[in-house]
């Protein structure tokens, strides 16, 4: 159980910051927890969306919405981090942190 949440931080804040990298325009405007949230969520909904759509590989007849292929499921992490750039710029618009002259 603590594993399991250790290793969903680590990989969120590891989607995360990809997201934020990938995100158009001046995306570092929002918080770093806010970042990592977005990362947590992206990485499940990206998975969500990705089995929605092509299931699981022709090799890995046993699997589920995690174990789509047998190996590295390179696809999968680029929806998860495409997910987590939306997420992101949704959060910097939400949150409305931009930049203000004075």
């Amino acid at each position: 159980m603590l594993g399991t949440i250790i290793v969903t931080l680590i990989v969120g804040t590891i989607i995360g910051f990809l997201g934020k990298a990938v995100a158009p325009g001046d995306r570092d405007n929002i918080p770093v927890w806010l970042t990592i949230v977005c990362g947590i969520v992206g990485a499940f909904v990206g998975s969500y969306i990705y089995f929605a759509i092509f299931g699981v590989a022709g090799n890995n007849p046993g699997g589920d919405m995690y174990d789509t292929s047998k190996g590295i499921d390179w696809w999968r992490h680029v929806w998860q981090i495409l997910t987590a750039a939306v997420l992101v710029v949704i959060a910097a618009a939400v949150t409305g942190r931009g930049k203000r002259t004075v």
